[in-house]
């Protein structure tokens, strides 16, 4: 239920569901309503949904959320901090079953990037590694860190839904081995929520961020991929809100 509602709210509110639902809003007001002040909220809507959504289609604006999202500066490869464990995590898409590969499980390119990324920072440190998701994204990253970059999974860790489960469940595995600093492997807009889901398990976590923004000329013709990124960004900082907002709920509960 909580998945269900949790997806339902991220196609009503976020780009392009929120501002195409404003914009059919606006429509339907302007065609069956009579009195001008209706009509005129309506051309509003109308006007705002569709402009809202032309703006976050263009990568001018989509970089510039992706920038303001982006909270956790990327890992210094030549000075790797100490750790006892690299944490990688899913929340992307993943096949259970690729014709290319065999019909074996595969992860799709954005968890590609963490799951190489992952596997990079084990080859140079010679740390374990855990992968946290749901099934089919567990299973999807530890296959593909065996067979595409030779590096095994020590851990897998696949009843996850969402960063709050990432962070309890993988502390069940690691923490009774004495496991608690930890180098966190997720997408750049990601890390910060992720970091303090698991600094609140009772991890020390070192940030490991993959897919950061680098500058580069600004665009403005409109394009999916713009539009996916700027979606992708609002989830995120509205996800850090909504954090900050039940954390501070749940303190007020426990003052006395």
């Amino acid at each position: 239920m909580f998945v269900t509602l949790k997806t339902l709210l991220h196609t009503l509110l976020l780009p392009p569901g929120g501002p195409l639902l404003l914009a059919f809003v606006g429509a339907a007001l302007i065609g069956r309503c009579t009195t001008p002040r209706a009509r005129r909220a309506g051309w509003m809507l109308l006007l705002f949904g569709l402009g809202s959504l032309w703006l976050l289609s263009t990568p001018v604006v989509a970089d510039a959320l992706v920038r303001a999202a982006q909270r956790s500066p990327p890992l210094d490869l030549t000075r790797l901090p100490e750790a006892q464990a690299i944490v990688i995590l899913g929340g992307a898409a993943a096949r259970a079953d690729a014709p290319e590969y065999g019909h074996q499980p595969a992860v799709e390119l954005t968890l590609l990037e963490r799951v190489n990324y992952g596997a990079l920072i084990a080859r140079r440190t010679g740390l374990p590694v855990l992968v946290s998701g749901t099934p089919a994204e567990a299973l999807a990253m530890s296959a593909s860190l065996a067979r595409d970059f030779q590096t095994p999974t020590r851990w897998i860790e696949n009843n996850s839904r969402d960063t709050f489960e990432n962070a309890r469940f993988s502390a069940r595995i690691l923490q009774p081995l004495g496991i608690r600093r930890i180098l966190l492997v997720t997408d750049g807009m990601h890390e910060w929520r992720a970091l303090q889901e698991f600094s609140s398990a009772g991890f020390t976590v070192v940030a490991a961020p993959v897919g950061l923004y680098a500058p580069h000329p600004p665009g403005f013709v409109p394009s999916v991929t713009a539009l996916a990124h700027s979606s992708a960004a609002l989830y995120e900082m509205l996800g850090n809100v909504a954090r900050v907002v039940l954390a501070s709920s749940h303190l007020r509960r426990q003052t006395p």
